[in-house]
């Protein structure tokens, strides 16, 4: 009698045996593009509406907050706040604090957003500086001589001091920048660039995400098929053994 190619076992294994090319595949070219750039690297599309819904957002909270006076009494209240901080810890604690803030941050997570909706993203330690982020940036656009700046927004607000680190810029455990080239301020053609900004390799990666180790999967399923098992079983006995308490003898006479 032949086997059945349609069966249960049969199928399992075919779906482990494409996860686990899929899983290679996938992780052969990431691991490629982070030996070439030496960072791990990830590009996903942002959709138009979410970024209009976002920057409407913002609006209607700048104007939400136009509502908002800071009086004479908020001012004084502050101001003695600050001063009861002051005087309760010195700056030999205060700098402690700090620099114990500082040593738990390892890791922030830069998104840079073009204006064609892509958005590459990329950690970095926090004690880096912004220029790490503009030499990868330069590695990675499909056309690097072209002057660029990145800057920050609402209020819109370009990065001009690269020797600044994450942490003291506020980009810690992460921050999203954008990317703009540099139109000519003379009487040049000032037409805004279009896409594609980043190299084919790094758009690759568009979409991609590590996914979950074949074996791996199927060795949870099983554990947890296994333990079912066995609680199942396990609770059988017990429920028998309350039942033989609930019958009365026949000989018994009330």
């Amino acid at each position: 009698m032949r086997g059945d190619s349609s069966s249960p076992d049969r199928k399992r294994a075919r779906f482990v045996t494409d996860s686990s090319m899929e899983f290679n595949s996938v992780k052969e070219r990431i691991a490629a593009v982070k030996d070439k750039y030496g960072r791990e690297i990830r590009v996903f599309e942002t959709s138009t509406a979410s970024v209009s819904t976002t920057d409407s957002t913002d609006v209607d909270m700048q104007e939400a907050d136009a509502f908002y006076e800071f009086t004479a009494e908020d001012y004084y209240r502050l101001m003695a706040s600050k001063k009861e901080d002051k005087h309760l810890k010195t700056k030999k604690i205060r700098d402690a604090e700090e620099a114990a803030r500082r040593a738990r941050m390892t890791k922030t997570t830069i998104r840079v957003r073009f204006p064609d909706n892509h958005t590459l993203e990329v950690s970095f330690h926090p004690s880096e500086t912004i220029n790490s982020l503009v030499e990868l940036l330069k590695k990675a656009l499909l056309h690097p001589e072209r002057s660029f700046y990145i800057y920050t927004t609402p209020p819109k607000k370009q990065i001009k001091d690269l020797s600044q680190d994450f942490y003291s810029v506020g980009f810690v455990p992460g921050a999203i920048v954008y990317f703009s080239y540099d139109l000519p301020k003379d009487g040049a053609d000032r037409t805004p660039i279009v896409g594609p900004y980043l190299k084919e390799d790094i758009m690759s990666l568009k979409g991609l995400e590590y996914p979950i180790q074949p074996e791996e999967t199927e060795a949870q399923t099983t554990t947890n098929s296994s333990a079912s098992a066995q609680t199942s079983t396990s609770e059988i006995p017990e429920q028998k053994s309350a039942d033989k308490k609930k019958i009365k003898p026949k000989w018994l006479k009330m």
